[in-house]
């Protein structure tokens, strides 16, 4: 079945196509004509087959054909997600599918200034993806008003729990009205999603793609044994093996982001960094630059990890293990997506080793391990350019950019005088 043959506004069938969308993936196939029914759902889906437009393309419908009879006030659907970088994505996919239907997205975050967000708002929008923070303040400050919600739509509910927004899920349903339909999107499932999900859903249709290979097919997986204070070798020799092709890397924390980017600028290959500890309008460009080609090296933390869908990444590498077997899914989850194929690797230390026997035990099955000769392994370290630099070089390399401040901030001290 192709998206010309559901029974979905013809507007939407037209952007569906100028976006490219011919055959649904298997969770639009078996999510989207439930949702049309009204039913209520829990999906469980791997990262990167197609779980936003799963729902986007139901509830634009939807919301198309009522707003086309008579447009009431109000928001109509509230889609709640648990980062920033997620709501303008999911808001970017309703946006480009309802081009020519009426149904206005919009979507709403904290990190930002409130004044363009609430003079948006008080325009009048039909959806609205927020994370839960800046939704509430806007609520108590009566700038969102949920009485005329007719869908609600949790995704990434997993991540949500995590990062401990179960209160404020409960206190949004608080707010809305009972007769609605609520779509639990998740990547993984365990008992205290199960038991979330059945508390908010009525009689859901519950919908599970590849339960017993929680990662997507189209990804390739392999493990180097390496130790940690030579991973920054490895990198480097696979960057510049690969020049242009664009390159996902996941560390554990922001100050080992820096620290890597801080080495493979050291030896002239150019990254970015996007964690937590950056502001977001800077974590807005740089995944701009990244989406657009312009950059081909990010070096992140879990931030990045979850639902984000970045076109074209080649390379997801693992520099660290993650602390939670959960992540290796999601970060991997970065390449391979729909219908594209992808390379993900591992750089394992010693130290590791436990970490990477639970995820291999969590995806039933071996990653591929790349067995390096130790001749090679001491060539790749020996011919890197950081090798060849003295303590002397790295240090200036280090010190030039603080070289720069201090001249700047004295030549402004000059002028003033």
């Amino acid at each position: 079945m192709k998206f010309h043959q559901y029974n979905i506004a013809e507007e939407l069938k037209t952007s569906l196509e100028r976006e490219g969308y011919k055959k649904p993936t298997d969770i639009q196939y078996r999510a989207i004509p439930h949702i049309l029914a009204g039913e209520d759902m829990l999906a469980i889906a791997q990262t990167g087959t197609g779980k936003t437009a799963a729902f986007a393309i139901p509830i634009l419908h939807k919301i198309h054909m009522m707003n086309f009879k008579s447009r009431p006030d109000g928001i109509k659907c509230i889609v709640m997600v648990p980062t920033r970088e997620l709501a303008i994505q999911i808001n970017d996919v309703f946006t480009k599918f309802g081009r020519k239907l009426k149904a206005t997205s919009f979507s709403v975050f904290g990190g930002v200034e409130q004044g363009p967000q609430i003079a948006k708002l008080e325009k009048g929008i039909d959806i609205l993806v927020t994370t839960p923070g800046r939704m509430f303040d806007l609520v108590s400050q009566g700038h969102i008003k949920l009485n005329r919600v007719r869908y609600l739509v949790l995704d990434e509910a997993d991540h949500m729990l995590d990062l401990g927004f179960i209160k404020d899920i409960e206190m949004l349903i608080k707010w809305l009205p009972k007769n609605r339909q609520t779509l639990f999107i998740s990547a993984t499932i365990n008992d205290k999603i199960k038991k979330l999900a059945y508390s908010l859903v009525n009689k859901p249709v519950r919908i599970q793609i590849s339960p017993k290979d929680p990662v997507s097919k189209n990804v390739d997986h392999s493990v180097i044994f390496v130790e940690m204070d030579q991973k920054r070798f490895f990198l480097e020799r696979l960057v510049r093996e690969n020049e242009g092709d664009k390159m996902l890397v996941f560390v554990r924390t922001k100050v080992r982001a820096e620290r890597v980017k801080a080495a493979m600028e050291r030896v002239g290959i150019e990254a970015t960094t996007m964690h937590g500890g950056i502001e977001q309008k800077d974590r807005l460009a740089v995944l701009k630059e990244f989406t657009e080609g312009i950059s081909t090296l990010l070096i992140a933390t879990d931030v990045s990890a979850r639902g984000i869908d970045i076109p074209n990444v080649n390379y997801v590498v693992n520099y660290d293990l993650p602390d939670k077997q959960e992540n290796y899914v999601h970060r991997v989850g970065r390449t391979g997506r729909g219908r594209n194929t992808g390379l993900a690797f591992t750089f394992c230390s010693k130290e590791e080793k436990p970490m990477l026997k639970t995820i291999q035990q969590y995806l039933t099955k071996e990653i591929k391990v790349l067995k390096i000769d130790p001749d090679d392994a001491r060539e790749i370290v020996d011919l890197t350019d950081e090798s060849k630099m003295t303590m002397d070089d790295i240090i200036g390399k280090l010190e030039a950019p603080l070289r720069g401040k201090r001249k700047k901030r004295a030549s402004k001290k000059k002028y003033k005088d």
